[in-house]
């Protein structure tokens, strides 16, 4: 996992998201950036979504990350 991955997953999070994240240990970070990338990867509703704003389907990706982390 890159650097940029993590910095994109905490750029792609709504502040309070971002925050939560930013305080967890890096094995963490990449972990979820990693689940991230699959979600933006697997899901074709967000490819539809990438194709019209790339910012607003990596947020969506990101929210669904963290609701799943509960």
């Amino acid at each position: 996992m890159t650097a940029d991955a993590v910095g994109r997953f905490l750029a792609a999070l709504e502040p309070q998201g971002r925050e939560a994240v930013a305080g967890r240990s890096r094995e963490e970070q990449e972990r979820l950036a990693a689940a991230w990338e699959e979600e933006l990867d697997s899901d074709d509703e967000l490819d539809t979504l990438d194709e019209l704003s790339p910012p607003a389907a990596e947020a969506e990706a990101a929210r669904r990350v963290m609701d799943r982390e509960g």
